[in-house]
């Protein structure tokens, strides 16, 4: 595969290039960039550029808002919301993020939810933006409906994300970000525009087969990881991201959009705690360490998130690859 080396800055304002260019103002074109760019720096290029032309589709087809200003409500002393306006995440998430942040400080735990949006993006920048003020952090989003039931062959929940932060002081976080199914959707996506296999474990065919042919599972279903275990934490995400805080499940999405092509319309949920404020407010952060000692001390583990971090400080001095296909659809978006 012929790739094309950028630099973050350029790779940067090839996205915002594209994303005004769709109409969307320079508020959220600089946010949405941002988001895409992180995953770029960290190697995650499935959450990076590869999700522009899906961004700009939201906007053309006028499903999204690229012009979105998000509002900020308090549901409760603990529970704030976040209405995107029908605009993409990481403009809301910035405006969640200091309230939640507040809120968490104040009671020792609280939830922000995110509704009428489009969150297409990684889930790790806003639980590690949380675990950097110090707070520990969960969070969940669903999408468009990808995933078989255990014991189902028709794609009912979706990939159905979740993002986990730890605060280590004077190191980086412990941060993971991890779909509920045996693959991300976008690693498929990849995979099958590169030619590459997938495991069988990724998904199955319409019919029910078995397969390692990504274009097979992407007109089937992805399962979810560890058969049944999964698609009960798919369902669990299901439910605290859509019913919850009152927006869709993965299948309403779907119905939503209504084959016009673009992102899934939905909602996203995350809980914050305060550390000072739990049973042990003097020790438990130390007490975390003695964890990660015991599992770096067996030879060939990692924390969670270790790799991207390693990637974060090597790439601005290496610059990115990019396939070329995709800097040239990029590109042609831009002009």
């Amino acid at each position: 595969m012929t790739t094309r080396n950028l630099s973050l800055s350029d790779a940067r304002a090839l996205a915002v290039a594209c994303l005004e260019k769709a109409g969307f103002d320079a508020a959220n074109a600089a946010a949405i960039a941002d988001r895409m760019i992180e995953a770029e720096r960290d190697r995650c290029q499935s959450h990076g550029l590869f999700r522009l032309a899906w961004c700009v589709a939201g906007a053309t087809s006028g499903r999204a808002n690229p012009e979105a200003k998000p509002k900020l409500s308090t549901l409760a002393p603990a529970v704030v919301r976040v209405d995107g306006d029908a605009g993409y995440a990481p403009l809301a998430q910035q405006m969640a993020h200091d309230a939640l942040v507040e809120a968490t400080r104040k009671n020792g735990i609280a939830a922000a939810g995110i509704t009428n949006m489009f969150h297409i993006a990684a889930m790790w920048p806003e639980v590690e933006a949380l675990a950097r003020d110090g707070l520990v952090a969960m969070a969940w989003t669903a999408s468009y409906p990808y995933v078989a039931p255990a014991g189902g062959i028709k794609p009912l929940f979706g990939t159905n994300p979740m993002g986990f932060a730890w605060p280590r002081p004077g190191r980086d976080p412990l941060v993971f970000d991890q779909a509920s199914s045996a693959m991300a959707r976008g690693e498929i996506q990849i995979a099958a525009r590169d030619g590459h296999s997938v495991p069988e474990t990724a998904g199955i065919g319409p019919d029910g087969a078995a397969t390692t042919d990504p274009n097979v599972v992407l007109e089937g279903a992805q399962l979810g990881f560890g058969g049944y275990k999964g698609a009960a934490l798919a369902m669990m995400v299901e439910l605290l991201a859509g019913p919850l805080i009152g927006e869709f499940l993965s299948f309403e999405a779907a119905e939503d959009d209504a084959g016009k092509g673009g992102p899934p319309k939905g909602g996203e949920l995350i809980i914050a705690m305060d550390p000072a404020r739990f049973g042990d407010p003097e020790n438990a952060l130390a007490h975390g360490e003695k964890l990660f000692a015991e599992v770096l001390s067996q030879e060939g583990t990692r924390l969670p998130g270790e790799r991207r971090f390693k990637a974060r400080a090597e790439t601005p001095e290496q610059g990115i690859e990019v396939a070329e296909k995709l800097y040239q659809e990029a590109l042609a978006l831009s002009q």
